[in-house]
């Protein structure tokens, strides 16, 4: 009898340390999301910036994300070098945080952090497609991976929730500092992964945005999460008004990542569609926006925070897994690259809106997202009548 053959074993073991390297990626990619997310607009506050300049300076990573990001995406697909468009965004991004340090004046930062959010914004949609690759080649689940992107988002924010109490505001940039020297350092464990034999150049792909159904899914996505803008803009400027501690306003942003988590974790399980997913997250968006805007209680809050792993999570999911239906392989990251797109433009549409109306509606700008989440259901609710016109239940 002849001896089995290692190819198995080989590949198995070269799957788990593929799982290992993009988790740790993810984790320092999130990590320092989890602290820029809640305390970035805390450093601007605290350097002196007004309220209008603080939703324009924030909506910057999302407006690179609808310019920017989609070429830079597609180039590193076309070329075939994820992985050292990765490396050179993370020390670009590192670089960029160095230079924000000092400055004070709003147009400056601006400025710095619009070439800064150009290299960094990227990181995402070129993760997940390096990810996605990598799950196709080694037979990985997709979700369990991404879910250190978000314990690391929860430890970073945790982490600069309890320095907050201990160190000034201004020095906030310090642990952003520190964050992005980590994920310099992890970008380099990264491997290549080469294009499969069959695989065709990207100039080979459809014409994405000339599918419906694709349109639908990435504008859909952009409307729901984009209906975060107000939370991640101003929840921990109120938190800290209301003289929460910093520990306390991190806790609240854990719970939520949590259930995020918890999301991920399971979703191997799922049964239920990804349109049907989106569905689900955008419904639970308007829930808990609506709730938000009453300025609950902290328990009732802190319920309320759970809903993340709706809102967030299980959209995110739905809107990969219709991807992935829609798109051949060889063109996941610039899917991908076109859903952040969509996203990041909703979203800094959404920033620079809740910025403007803060002023005069103070928690009543939640209604607008709530209306925005429900803009979002309606696109799915209609995508998933035309599904069940057609037939086409897959999706």
């Amino acid at each position: 009898m002849s001896p089995a053959p290692e190819i198995p074993a080989a590949h198995a073991s070269a799957g788990r340390r593929f799982a290992i390297r993009i988790g740790l990626f993810y984790g320092t990619t999130l990590g320092l999301a989890g602290t820029y997310l809640p305390f970035f607009p805390v450093w601007l506050k605290a350097i002196g910036i007004d309220s209008s300049w603080i939703g324009i300076i924030t909506a910057v990573p999302s407006l690179t994300r609808f310019t920017v990001l989609p070429v830079v995406t597609r180039i590193a697909e076309r070329m075939n070098a994820l992985r050292g468009v990765m490396i050179a965004a993370s020390c670009l991004t590192l670089i960029g945080f160095i230079v924000l340090e000092p400055l004070r004046h709003p147009l400056a930062i601006f400025m710095v952090f619009a070439l800064t959010a150009a290299v960094w914004t990227p990181l995402g949609p070129l993760s997940d497609g390096y990810a996605l690759k990598g799950c196709a080649r080694y037979g990985l689940n997709y979700g369990p991976l991404r879910l250190w992107g978000s314990v690391a988002f929860v430890a970073g924010t945790l982490i600069c929730g309890v320095l907050l109490d201990a160190i000034s505001g201004k020095n906030v940039i310090w642990v952003l500092i520190a964050l992005a020297v980590l994920n310099v350092l992890v970008s380099f464990a990264l491997r290549p992964l080469d294009r499969s034999a069959g695989e065709v150049p990207v100039a080979a792909s459809p014409a994405l945005l000339r599918n419906p159904l694709f349109v639908a899914v990435i504008v859909a996505a952009g409307l729901i999460q984009g209906s975060h803008a107000a939370y991640y803009t101003f929840a921990s400027i109120v938190w800290r008004d209301a003289e929460l501690s910093g520990f306390t306003i991190a806790g609240l942003w854990s719970l939520g990542v949590l259930a995020e988590i918890a999301v991920f974790a399971i979703s191997p399980r799922f049964t239920i569609s990804p349109a049907m997913q989106m569905l689900i997250g955008a419904s639970a968006a308007v829930v808990r926006w609506i709730i938000t805007a009453q300025e609950p209680p902290l328990a009732v809050l802190a319920s309320v925070q759970l809903l993340h792993g709706l809102t967030f999570g299980i959209v995110h999911l739905g809107a990969v897994g219709m991807l992935v239906r829609l798109a051949p392989g060889h063109v996941i990251a610039t899917a991908q690259g076109y859903l952040v797109a969509s996203n990041g433009a909703l979203t800094a549409a959404s920033m620079i809106l809740s910025g403007a109306l803060y002023g005069s509606l103070g928690q009543g700008v939640y209604y607008v997202m709530a209306m925005q989440a429900l803009a979002g259901a309606a696109i799915i609710a209609l995508a998933l009548s035309r599904l069940d016109r057609s037939g086409s239940a897959k999706a």
